[in-house]
């Protein structure tokens, strides 16, 4: 179950189109929101290898690739899937609630505590 004050809203679902990525602030957090085929997914923005953005980067299916040393990840897990990228990106678990996108900062993506 979602701790409330873990919970927060990162943007409306309309301002991330389908087959996109937006950097978004939130609080201390810089999050990557994606739009895959209408499911949303948000990670960390910072790529693992370097410090670029990954709402700079190519999202192509569910794989964003970084803009700087061309790495790529699995958006849904975070896994690394090219390198130079080892280490796996941070995920969160998306609540969406009317038009809006909320995270749980406390859980990853599958729901398990982070």
């Amino acid at each position: 179950m979602a701790d409330a004050e873990s919970v927060v809203r990162v943007c409306a679902q309309s301002e991330v189109a389908p087959g996109s990525v937006k950097a978004v602030a939130v609080g201390a957090h810089t999050l990557a929101v994606y739009n895959i085929d209408g499911t949303y997914y948000v990670t960390d923005d910072e790529c693992t290898h370097a410090a670029a953005s990954l709402a700079d980067g190519i999202l192509e299916g569910d794989i964003i690739e970084c803009c700087m040393h061309f790495g790529s990840f699995h958006v849904p897990t975070g896994r690394p899937v090219q390198a130079p990228c080892e280490v796996p990106l941070r995920t969160y678990q998306v609540l969406p609630r009317d038009d809006d996108i909320f995270v749980d900062l406390s859980r990853n993506a599958a729901g398990e505590p982070a």
